[in-house]
């Protein structure tokens, strides 16, 4: 469902630098990946490849069988709306919408019927064990809460992609596990392929494989 081949980053400068060198990656349906890593060894830049934000120097993106080079920027837009689920460390919940209401944001962008949104939508909160809060608002939702909620929002739609940044960073280490462990699970159910980046060893755990960036690449 994910493969990077071969992929190279190099931002320009003065000095030029390569973020990320000769890089491969598979990521099968139903498994979720952690990548351990420092801060600047290129884990964010290898999700915004992954999601078609950023383009490589050097070697293919292929998602959910679709070579990412072969998409132009607006088709890249609507794949992503398809197909990938994100989620955040800062959780990008809108302060102004209720629980229920942030969960359906994608259905919405993809102009489900209000029937199969509301069924969709109670399905999600059940699965992450927050039925009982469909109509509270974000600023009564305690942080762990407010992550779970990023994650029914980011599977809602049933993409085949999950890609999640630093999305314990917030969280207390007992709350970060079980984030990760309930991502995980959502992502086995689904059938989709998860990556998630994390500096969280602990976090790391959870996932079904754990892989380490550093400068000599990914391993």
């Amino acid at each position: 469902m994910i493969r990077l081949d071969q992929v190279t980053r190099t931002f320009a400068g003065p000095r030029p630098r390569a973020i990320l060198d000769r890089v491969s990656l598979d990521v099968a349906p139903g498994s979720l990946v952690a990548i351990l890593g420092e801060s600047g060894v290129g884990k964010s830049t290898l999700l915004n490849l992954i999601a078609g934000l950023d383009r490589p120097d050097g070697g293919s993106v292929t998602v959910a069988g679709r070579d990412l080079a072969t998409l132009d920027d607006d088709a890249l837009t609507v794949f992503r709306r398809e197909h990938i689920g994100f989620v955040f460390q800062a959780f990008h919940v809108l302060p102004y919408l209720t629980v229920a209401q942030n969960v359906a944001l994608p259905l919405a962008l993809l102009s489900y019927e209000a029937r199969r949104v509301e069924e969709r939508v109670a399905a999600m909160l059940t699965a992450v064990g927050l039925a009982e809060r469909a109509d509270s608002m974000p600023r009564e939702l305690s942080g762990g809460e407010l992550q779970r909620t990023a994650i029914a929002r980011a599977l809602v739609h049933r993409p085949a992609v999950v890609l999640a940044d630093e999305p314990t960073g917030n969280l207390d280490p007992a709350s970060a596990a079980g984030v990760i462990e309930l991502l995980r699970e959502r992502v086995h159910e689904a059938g989709a392929s998860g990556v998630v980046v994390t500096h969280s060893r602990a976090a790391a755990a959870s996932a079904d494989r754990v892989l380490t960036l550093t400068a000599s690449g990914l391993g």
